[in-house]
């Protein structure tokens, strides 16, 4: 198998350096390109040059000392490792947890702020509160988002259960915000046992429970509400329960339970990884079990892995009304799903641009994995190409990360927050493979005026990274503005309670709420409004209104403006940079009112769908004239709107008091 190994690790290399140095995206035309790139290749050479020079220097001055200063300390710690793991994997687990928790309260001021994050936060509260799903309210329209939906008069989220059923436990206390931190650091722990089981070598097991637990990537996607650092969690909870079974020719049941367990609870929050590292275990360890005859093990993998799958089913069943549909299919249709086609968005996917999202997903990873001035996967290409030998874990690693981004290249999404997020279940091989990288450059490479020159560049590279995540944490932090707005403390000093308040979204959300309210699917509004004028639009869903057409005898009514698609413009009119214009069209009195009030200033509903219940406010989408319906079904509540003092980026929202004879004049009786 030793000339084997060295191909698979040589391809792994290949393709990992492949896709992470070379600008693939912008050589294929008509797709995703990659706009810093010569910024990028300059940062790299320049960072690199710099950490390279500092250790050449540093290697020819000590090149004649007998000793120099912290030159013993990776050694000494090697060692306290050997003798106290335990120890410092709860000592690491406990630093990683609290840099967490502070990530989450101070970089992600405790709030979801990605439309993902609040719809899966949204769903976490309705289990908390022990539903499935909430009834849909009489007017559906002003309460929608986009990743939320309302199918059969049931309001439930686009996500599979399970990670929404990991945050309603910080829901049943107040706090969503303190889940993901702790599944991370529990990941952590996880890991550190993991590598135990595959790595002999000490210093490499806690050079790679340290890369991992302090990975800019994971620490600040540990700070979200993202579902990835749980699904990862779950996922290393399987890789153990494997890794017992096969390094320690385990029959034990409760192995296998481990085993089954991690995959399938990994599958209720992100069905695609759980599969794609579940289904090579589980051919793994039939294997075995034919040859070994340790038929308990098998056993307790199947109902470890029969149970949360049952789960899922059943919540699917109760929501969507097909086990085997999930919401994000039920709210999409088919072109949400993997495969060569048009996206819900309308975009053609192909092969040609799912390489160009992996090679965007692999030269991010350059940067969001480790901070560091150096490429951060230099090291891993290093020991994936000084690898001779595969024990056989490892090959199921490779096979599992070519499985996960075989997967991703033929999914249409760019997965971008935080990093290139979609990633998140290769980290563990990535550390794996960084810090068994300077092992085996010591092994080749046994000189001491080289060595001593790496651990400065290793020191120097260290360094360099806590400034540029000192950047990258200002960055974030200074992002998103309005999803952190805090509405309960605003509300309290507006002193607006037992209020209605319409929330003023931009023209083009609007347009796409009417056309939700008609009964158009969510994948074909989001390509109506990309594809069309928006006054020819807000026309069209007028005629709409007035003849109560919905569903397909909307979409009819709709389509033909599709027809000029192609000559579409951005609007110069609007505030709105998704806006179309048709050239040559005029605006009516009505869109330049609607365009008007986008000068004034808007706002995003979507955050506000986890606010309200502090001080009994309703909050819901303004929608003109047809508000009149909400004004009657509220009729004992006070009457605000929402909305920013103009369109300076990050304006807070303002409270406007609003009368209700005036509104209703101003509507002429409304619908």
């Amino acid at each position: 198998m030793g000339r084997l190994d060295r191909f698979f690790t040589a391809v792994a290399a290949l393709l990992l350096a492949g896709l992470g140095f070379l600008p693939i995206a912008t050589w294929i035309p008509g797709g995703p390109s990659i706009p810093t790139w010569g910024d990028l290749v300059d940062g790299w050479w320049s960072g690199t040059a710099t950490v390279v020079g500092i250790a050449v220097v540093a290697a020819v001055l000590t090149r004649n000392a007998a000793r120099i200063p912290g030159e013993g300390i990776p050694s000494a710690l090697a060692a306290s490792y050997a003798r106290r793991p335990g120890a410092w994997t709860a000592a690491i687990t406990l630093a990683a947890a609290l840099l967490y928790l502070w990530i989450g309260w101070a970089i992600g001021s405790t709030k979801p702020l990605l439309i993902d994050e609040i719809a899966q936060v949204f769903q976490a509260r309705i289990f908390a509160g022990g539903s499935l799903w909430i009834p849909a309210p009489a007017h559906p329209e002003f309460f929608s988002s986009s990743l939320i939906l309302n199918l059969d008069g049931k309001v439930f989220s686009q996500f599979p259960a399970g990670a929404p059923a990991m945050l309603a436990l910080g829901s049943l206390v107040g706090a969503e915000w303190v889940v993901v931190p702790l599944f991370a650091a529990t990941s952590v722990a996880l890991f550190a046992a993991l590598v135990r089981e595959l790595e002999p070598r000490p210093g490499v097991a806690l050079a790679a429970t340290i890369l991992f637990g302090f990975s800019p990537f994971v620490a600040f996607m540990a700070g979200s509400h993202m579902n990835h650092i749980t699904g990862l969690t779950w996922l290393l909870v399987g890789m153990l329960g494997l890794a017992r079974v096969v390094h320690r020719q385990s029959g034990r049941f409760r192995d296998g339970l481990l085993l089954g367990l991690g995959f399938g609870m990994a599958a209720t929050v992100r069905p695609s990884d759980g599969v794609l590292f579940a289904v090579p275990a589980g051919l793994w360890l039939l294997v075995r079990t034919l040859r070994s005859r340790h038929w308990a093990v098998l056993f307790g993998a199947g109902a470890g892995i029969a149970v949360p799958i049952m789960a899922l089913l059943a919540v699917n069943a109760a929501t969507t009304g097909s086990a085997l549909t999930f919401g994000y299919i039920a709210l999409w249709g088919a072109s949400h799903d993997v495969g060569f086609h048009i996206s819900p968005w309308g975009q053609l996917h192909t092969p040609a641009r799912g390489l160009e999202l992996l090679n965007l997903y692999f030269v991010r990873l350059q940067s969001y994995l480790y901070e560091t001035p150096v490429p951060s996967l230099v090291p891993a290409i290093v020991g994936l190409g000084l690898t001779r030998r595969l024990p056989p874990f490892d090959r199921y690693l490779l096979l599992t990360a070519a499985l996960v981004c075989g997967f991703y290249f033929s999914y249409w999404h760019d997965g971008f927050f935080l990093g290139p997020r979609f990633m998140i279940p290769l980290t563990p091989l990535l550390v794996l493979w960084t810090a068994r990288a300077f092992a085996l450059v010591r092994e080749r490479l046994p000189s001491r005026p080289f060595l001593r020159g790496l651990g400065v560049a290793v020191v120097m590279a260290v360094l360099l990274a806590g400034i540029s995540i000192s950047i990258r944490a200002r960055q974030y932090r200074s992002g998103m503005l309005t999803m952190r707005w805090d509405a309960a403390a605003a509300a309290r000093r507006a002193r607006v309670s037992h209020a209605l308040v319409l929330v003023r979204e931009s023209w083009g959300a609007q347009l796409v709420a009417r056309m939700w309210a008609a009964g158009v699917p969510s994948n074909e509004a989001e390509h109506q409004y990309r594809k069309s004028d928006a006054c020819a639009l807000e026309q069209a869903l007028d005629r709409i209104e007035l003849g109560g057409l919905r569903g397909a005898a909307a979409v009819a009514e709709l389509r033909p403006l599709l027809g000029d698609s192609a000559r579409l413009i951005p609007s110069p009119f609007t505030t709105d940079p998704t806006s179309r214009l048709l050239p040559g069209s005029r605006y009516t009195p009505e869109c330049l009112t609607r365009i008007e009030e986008d000068r004034q200033g808007y706002t995003i509903f979507a955050p506000l769908l986890l606010a309200g219940r502090e001080d009994d406010v309703i909050y819901a989408r303004d929608l003109h004239a047809r508000d009149s319906l909400l004004l009657r079904e509220y009729p004992d509540r006070e009457v605000h709107l929402l909305r920013p003092n103009g369109t300076a980026v990050g304006a807070a929202p303002q409270f406007h008091p609003l009368r209700r004879d005036s509104l209703l004049a101003a509507w002429r009786g409304g619908p």
